[in-house]
């Protein structure tokens, strides 16, 4: 029999797909609401996109989130990029960009 060299991650009813097979979110609640995250390799990033924590811009090849409400599931006008310092910071200082 085969050997399975990495266990297989279990389904999490906080884990939803995204349309358009873009991976997978998680829910994340806050007091500033609640939201769908995903993390983005830094593999993955070809563009660049500007934090809405710090008003950086986050350059391509950088590991960032990708966060939007959780009403509005995947809906492109909602997503912003973050950096996962700003992400994470975000309810201790005021926003600055969007």
């Amino acid at each position: 029999m085969p050997r399975r060299n990495h266990p297989k991650r279990p389904a999490s009813a906080d884990d939803r797909p995204l349309g358009g097979g873009h991976g997978w979110a998680r829910n994340e609640s806050a007091s500033d609401g609640e939201w769908l995250v995903r993390n983005v390799a830094g593999a993955q990033t070809t563009k660049h996109y500007r934090c809405p924590g710090c008003d950086h811009e986050i350059q391509p090849g950088t590991p960032h989130v990708v966060a939007w409400p959780a009403a509005d599931y995947g809906s492109v006008e909602e997503r912003r990029h973050w950096h996962q310092g700003c992400w994470n910071s975000r309810t201790r200082r005021p926003r600055r960009g969007y």
